[in-house]
């Protein structure tokens, strides 16, 4: 769907008129080309003093992989970690070089005025940030801290993160990572995704890494060889999803209604897939998914994209449309999910992921069912997560809550509401399909089992919610 205000921005003309009149100005995005290096300028790195080095250790091993050139500010011990990971990081001068990335390890921040490094940090450097560049501060889980002075000083991190998200603009994200304490070792596919143009849509989050399987996969294929399932690919964001999996090596069975049959059909056939035609709310579907998954051995993920809207004021709703959307978009999941973990379909390490929305985080006007069942697919996901963790087989489940997504639906939405989705966003754009998929993917990874019980929004950090 074509964005005519934000390709008037990129004009001479329009840059000028926006500018003069304080008009949103939204950037074209940088996002993923295959066969492009992951990160596409230089890193500053920045750690808070303290005696605690397994997270700047890790950050130095990722980066060491990546063959990202790297900076530091001169008075921060940090390059010694870094030079133990073997590399040599250059100083910053104070000059006007610009960095892709600027990342901190803040976990050794304990107390209101440790965080002044936090400052001093992104202060100088505030202005240096290329167009589509990455701030990340990692941490520690304050729910897992005793200490009143360092659990509130790791919490007050997500304040400073959300709000730089808002200031920096020109496609600039920002992302809080919270890493449990020994975990370390699975911050790799996150700082990955993060750090890279797959997430050019993704800012303003806080998520948390804890222990789970450290895997070692192939970063070019890191879904070779493995099984997923996608409900609801036909197109729009289930096909997006479909693709981008397919991409990163995985076979995929795109599942939808028969009445979809002829698009799903060539969606499959583009990317090498299979074909699964299934009503998702029958009786009989969790089976049906499983006699088709047992052909391959079983799944290594299932993606719960599949939804519908019916929108009405609550006066004006029918039971039909109340009833209509809650099943396919709440209880549908539920259902197969149970008949999936019952009957032993998904292995060992399998990725579920669900997509939810921000309605189902602030609510919306005219959408009661559809924000009931979206809230309703975080509290799954949440209670999931406590029993994946206790059943030891390496499972994940986690959610992805897009924001404004350009597709058909939002097509279909009046031209002021749909200007104003558009806009409220610190991207001042609408998303695309393919960075719902980009980040589902990343869930979906066998590098990602630390990755459990996260809802993550896709959507320029929207205004609404927030």
């Amino acid at each position: 769907m074509s964005d005519r205000y934000g390709d008037f921005v990129q004009s001479s003309l329009g840059k000028k008129v926006a500018k003069n009149l304080g008009l949103p100005q939204p950037v074209t995005l940088d996002r993923f080309e295959s066969g492009q290096r992951l990160v596409r300028g230089s890193v500053l790195v920045g750690a808070a003093a303290g005696e605690d080095n397994r997270v700047s250790a890790s950050i130095g091993r990722i980066l060491s992989e990546l063959h990202a050139e790297v900076f530091v500010n001169s008075s921060d011990d940090i390059k010694e970690v870094l030079a133990d990971a073997g590399i040599e990081a250059k100083a910053n001068t104070g000059s006007e070089d610009k960095f892709k990335i600027l990342l901190f390890d803040a976990s050794n921040i304990s107390s209101a005025e440790g965080l002044k490094a936090v400052y001093e940090f992104f202060h100088t450097v505030a202005r240096r940030v290329e167009k589509s560049g990455r701030v990340i501060i990692i941490g520690r889980p304050p729910e897992s801290i005793d200490d009143i002075e360092t659990a509130l000083a790791q919490r007050a991190l997500e304040g400073f993160v959300k709000s730089v998200g808002k200031e920096f603009k020109r496609g600039v994200t920002a992302q809080l990572v919270y890493v449990s304490a020994g975990a370390e070792d699975n911050l790799e596919s996150t700082l990955r995704f993060f750090t890279s143009a797959r997430s050019a849509y993704v800012s303003g989050q806080v998520v948390r890494v804890s222990a789970g399987n450290a895997v070692d996969i192939d970063w070019t294929q890191p879904l070779a060889g493995k099984t997923m399932l996608v409900t609801g690919a036909s197109r729009g964001i289930g096909e997006a999803i479909a693709r981008v999996l397919a991409r990163e090596g995985a076979h995929v069975i795109c599942l939808d209604v028969p009445q979809q049959q002829a698009d799903l059909q060539k969606v499959a056939s583009e990317i090498s897939g299979s074909v699964l035609t299934v009503d998702i709310t029958s009786d009989d579907a969790g089976q049906e998914i499983a006699e088709a998954a047992q052909k391959r051995g079983g799944l290594d993920a299932v993606i719960h994209n599949a939804g519908v809207t019916r929108d009405k004021t609550l006066a004006n709703m029918d039971e039909q449309k109340w009833d209509m959307v809650i099943n396919i978009n709440l209880g549908s999941i539920a259902r197969i999910n149970r008949y999936l973990l019952d009957n032993d379909v998904l292995k060992n390490d399998a990725r579920i992921v669900c997509v939810s929305s921000i309605s189902g985080i602030a609510g919306n006007m005219g959408q009661t069912n559809y924000a009931t069942s979206k809230a309703g697919v975080i509290g799954l996901v949440n209670s999931t997560a406590k029993q994946l963790d206790a059943n030891d087989k390496g499972m994940t489940i986690n959610a992805v809550a897009p924001g404004f997504i350009e597709t058909q639906m939002t097509e279909a939405i009046p031209f002021a509401i749909r200007e104003a989705g558009r806009r409220m966003n610190s991207m001042s754009q609408g998303g695309l399909p393919v960075d719902v998929a980009e980040t589902i993917a990343w869930f979906a990874s066998p590098a990602s089992g630390g990755l459990n019980g996260n809802t993550v929004r896709v959507c320029g950090q929207s205004l609404l919610g927030a």
